[in-house]
């Protein structure tokens, strides 16, 4: 059983803690970690939000939200009910001026907390919740503030919004979220590639033929349709979470794990990313758009139907892309991305697909000859899958098979793994911004994005439909099949 470190005693507010990311990821996350015993009971959870409600009804609509997002095998009572003793509640307008003399009046109950101050709302409102607290004094050195992506819609509002937070927080005391990094298999890059010479060594052009990303989601737009449609699978998966696994597998190593030390390697990752062209737009790209089909065995409306209606949309659901990171480790290697909803399972996963061996002594009926394979799983089960080539037991001359070389996490540790949010949510109290985005990784990567939207812009196409439960247009296979590979599909 790994040893749980307490942190600094905290108190914690929450804008927007009526919303629908409070409900499901926050206060389940903040649970967990004070029924492992890591918050001190010193410590208070403070929502904030517009709603005119009593801390007895905040803490009443906690303990359902609970009830709904955490598993009963995980629900102590006891613990429960210890932690809704730490749930406070302030209505504050983020926009305007009510209830932030109530807020100060609360944190001045405790001036020595650290105050972690999460900005679980519109990115609309980032500037002025921050202009408030500055105003009523309420940010101090021992302040942090948590920015949830999206950062902007593109590079012109991300630094819109950089340059309103940046007012009034020190870049050092601001964390941009971006809940990937806090997967327990995507910091396993880390160690996997610079504690393990065997991986290090072979991370190379030579040995590495291509790579590949992908995050699929089963689900399609939910309630969040109007925000979707204005943003589309690039702005909300490719900017973010997408380039951040590829930036930790692409990255040189660090001097030190010190924050920037790693963010200075991922950003240069960012700036070797060679631009999307309106010249090759059409022949590295693929944007799709689910149409009715079957997800699980159940029947599922198309993207259209469940924007409200058949009025057609341009906005891409699933997006596949062939990048180059224009260096000298990875010059001549391919990484297919790809991302969707109405996939047909819930993963994430990079593949590392090894380049074949030059010469073989076996026979060629022997085997198919297939390469070795690094299979990293970020879910459903969090884990490392090596591929190997070894003979088949028993007689009858040498015959090969691929066997896996298989980590799973949670079976091999025998413990339950902290969600990212858990995670994350600890490093702001202790103010380790090592898994944060910073201000300039942002901007490059809006950057680049900005680059591939307008060459989508000049070559104005339709998304290409795929029907519910694919793995996407069949223009996404024929991306990677013309280059003679294919895209790794194994239902877990």
């Amino acid at each position: 059983m790994a040893t749980i470190i307490p942190v600094a005693s905290f108190d914690c507010v929450v804008f927007g803690a009526t919303g629908d990311l409070t409900t499901r990821k926050l206060l389940p996350a903040l649970y967990y970690r004070f029924k492992d015993g890591q918050i001190p009971g010193t410590s208070r959870i403070i929502g904030a939000s517009r709603s005119e409600m009593s801390v007895e009804a905040f803490r009443e609509r906690a303990r359902d939200a609970l009830k709904r997002f955490v598993p009963a095998r995980d629900l102590d009572e006891e613990k429960l009910a210890a932690f809704l003793d730490h749930l406070d509640y302030v209505a504050v307008d983020g926009a305007g001026d009510d209830g932030w003399d109530d807020l100060a009046a609360r944190l001045a109950e405790r001036p020595d907390q650290v105050r972690p101050y999460y900005l679980a709302t519109s990115p609309d409102l980032y500037g002025s919740i921050c202009r408030n607290l500055a105003s009523h004094g309420l940010i101090g050195e021992k302040s942090r503030v948590v920015l949830e992506k999206p950062i902007g819609k593109d590079l012109k509002s991300a630094r819109a919004i950089n340059d309103a937070v940046g007012e009034v927080f020190p870049e050092e005391q601001i964390f941009r979220i971006d809940h990937y990094l806090g997967k327990e298999t995507v910091q396993n890059l880390l160690a996997l590639r610079f504690a393990n010479t065997i991986f290090e060594r072979l991370w190379t052009a030579d040995v590495i033929d291509h790579v590949q990303i992908t995050v699929g989601e089963t689900v399609g737009v939910e309630g969040r349709a109007g925000y979707y449609d204005t943003s589309g699978a690039l702005r909300d998966m490719v900017q973010n979470h997408l380039l951040q696994l590829l930036c930790l597998m692409a990255m040189e190593s660090p001097l030190t794990l010190d924050a920037n030390s790693v963010r200075d390697e991922k950003l240069k990752v960012l700036r070797a990313l060679k631009p999307i062209t309106p010249n090759d737009v059409q022949a590295v790209t693929v944007r799709g758009q689910y149409s009715a089909g079957a997800v699980d065995g159940r029947p599922v409306e198309g993207y259209r139907a469940d924007l409200g209606g058949e009025t057609a949309s341009r906005t891409e659901t699933f997006v596949a892309l062939k990048l180059e990171v224009q260096s000298w480790r990875w010059a001549g290697v391919p990484f297919y991305i790809r991302t969707g909803k109405r996939l047909p399972q819930k993963l994430s996963e990079i593949v590392v697909q090894f380049r074949a061996s030059p010469f073989s002594i076996f026979p060629a009926e022997s085997f198919g000859r297939e390469p070795n394979r690094l299979v990293i799983r970020l879910q459903p089960e969090e884990g490392i899958k090596l591929e190997v080539m070894t003979k088949d037991p028993g007689p009858g001359g040498m015959r090969l098979r691929p066997t896996n070389l298989d980590i799973s996490f949670e079976e091999t540790f025998k413990q339950r793994y902290p969600d990212a949010y858990e995670r994350l949510l600890m490093d702001v109290v202790r103010g380790n911004a090592t898994l944060f985005m910073r201000r300039d990784e942002v901007e490059v990567a809006w950057a680049w994005a900005d680059s591939l939207l307008k060459a989508w812009a000049d070559r104005p196409e339709p998304p290409r439909p795929y029907p519910a439960g694919s793995w996407g247009p069949t223009a996404a296979i024929a991306l990677i099949e013309r280059d003679g590979r294919t895209w790794h599909e194994e239902m877990h």
